[in-house]
């Protein structure tokens, strides 16, 4: 059975570019329409917790058979040309060595002023499900801490899943309505990312912003929506600190209307800064929709024309609050704290330590102190998080924190993936090459049987890699087997 057309809503607005023609010349406009007709490149950001840059790119170009062209805008993003093979079905995108991104959702993160001091906290507001949360955890270095945002309970297990697989270890997830910010802690934050929920019309559908109708009634209470996100996020902020403004849509009255309500609220306790500098290319703000015309500072946004840039349409701002405004009163009431971690008892962080250096030649202890983490527990599961959570952030009500380290078993503490995945170059010895010929069935989730090097213990839980070294997951020796230990979501598909 056929399934019916969707009607557009009642009063709607194009969907097309015809919705925004009178914001471009005639030229500029036939190069939108011929640029619509042409197929958008995929595009990936790499991972540089986990891999080198340039190095991964060179090796997966020879690999795949890739072209790759890097975006302007973001040194570890990259244009796949010639993309012969699938981007989404190669084991280093289920090892979390990059993520697959539009370009243009690279540009929010990359107008921070990096690095930031050490100690500053990083809010990403409305972070589902998770694309710039992994971003800006890459640019920090994971040594910052993330509160990663989302309003919405049903796209936690996305955003924690991704978190986990790109290896980000400083960050903690929370539930909150954005606009509580800058009530609940105002004043708390070194940088706010706010990628608001907007109309979506970027003139380019993709997998994570497809194109849809809306009417000028919906479109006028999204605008309002954001006003209201991008307050909560100035209010949250701290003198001298930055905030990123972003949507997927060209719509001037959710995107320059938004950032010129702002200056007018905050007059000079907020700057509007020039961008222009970080982008190649000339791509600012416009001062006049029909009859409303913007105030001239609005002209230091960004703003993303496909036909510019090859991207889908976006928009982005960044403010540095100079002055602190008039906060709320703290509600104690969101405040309130439930969290299910509690910290690993000192006598067996003590046993971990131990039986990770006589066993890996790990340095877990080193490694804990350079990011400035702890060991929490919830059941027989281990977390490595970030220690601000569990001191001066404690107010906070977490969804999950941290990245998987461990499990408490009867032969001791079993090593998670997501650790031994980010940070397997520190692990000095346990490792297994396999074969070759057995890496296919291994990658697919099959034991591998077969004699097995008498210099590993049975249980032993080992490193298994290829010839090149790569990590290819975690195996526990079982008589004459290996038994595979590959995540559900990492084995099969193959």
């Amino acid at each position: 059975m056929a399934k019916r057309k969707t009607a557009a809503p009642e009063n709607s607005l194009p969907g097309g570019p015809e919705n925004f023609a009178h914001l471009l010349d005639a030229r500029a406009y036939a190069a939108l329409l011929e640029s619509l007709r042409q197929p958008l490149l995929p595009s990936i950001r790499v991972n540089p917790l986990k891999v080198e840059v340039e190095p991964a790119i060179r090796e997966w170009s020879q690999a795949y058979g890739w072209d790759l062209r890097q975006v302007p805008f973001c040194p570890t993003g990259f244009w796949i040309q010639n993309n012969r093979a699938p981007v989404s079905q190669t084991w280093e995108h289920r090892l979390g060595q990059y993520y697959i991104q539009d370009a243009a959702s690279m540009l929010p993160v990359e107008l921070f002023d990096f690095p930031l001091q050490p100690g500053a906290l990083v809010l990403d507001m409305a972070a589902s499900p998770g694309g710039k949360t992994t971003h800006l955890a890459a640019r920090l270095g994971d040594r910052n801490v993330i509160v990663a945002n989302d309003s919405s309970a049903s796209r936690l297990t996305a955003l924690r899943l991704v978190l986990r697989n790109w290896g980000a270890a400083n960050a903690g997830i929370t539930c909150y309505p954005g606009q509580q910010f800058g009530e609940m802690c105002p004043g708390l934050f070194d940088a706010v990312l706010l990628d608001a929920p907007c109309s979506m019309q970027g003139l380019r559908s993709t997998d994570t912003h497809p194109m849809r109708a809306i009417t000028a009634r919906e479109q006028s209470g999204l605008a309002l929506r954001q006003q209201r996100l991008l307050e909560s996020a100035v209010l949250a902020t701290r003198p001298g600190g930055q905030v990123v403004y972003s949507t997927c849509t060209l719509s001037p009255e959710e995107d320059e209307g938004v950032v010129d309500a702002m200056l007018k609220q905050f007059g000079s306790s907020l700057r509007l800064d020039d961008i222009s500098s970080s982008m190649p290319e000339e791509a600012r703000g416009i001062l006049q929709d029909k009859d409303v015309t913007y105030s001239k500072e609005v002209r230091k946004a960004a703003r993303l024309w496909p036909h510019v840039y090859g991207t889908a349409g976006f928009f982005a701002a960044r403010f540095t609050l100079l002055d602190a405004p008039a906060h709320a009163t703290i509600r104690e009431n969101i405040r309130g704290r439930q969290n299910r971690y509690e910290l690993l008892p000192q006598k067996q962080l003590t046993g971990l330590i131990q039986q990770w250096r006589e066993q890996y030649s790990f340095p877990l202890e080193e490694v804990l102190a350079e990011y400035r983490l702890v060991v929490i527990q919830s059941g027989r599961e281990l977390y490595a998080a970030p220690e601000w959570f569990f001191g001066a952030g404690s107010f906070l009500n977490l969804s999950s924190v941290g990245l998987p380290l461990a499990e408490i078993t009867p032969d001791g503490f079993l090593p998670a993936h997501d650790w031994m995945a980010r940070f397997e170059a520190k692990f000095g010895c346990g490792r297994y090459q396999l074969p070759e010929e057995q890496i296919e069935p291994w990658l697919r989730g099959s034991d591998i049987s077969g004699t097995l090097e008498a210099r590993f213990n049975l249980r032993q839980v080992v490193l298994v890699t290829d010839a090149q070294g790569r990590y290819l997951g975690l195996a526990k020796i079982l008589n004459d087997r290996l038994k595979n230990m590959l995540p559900r979501r990492l084995a099969g598909g193959w």
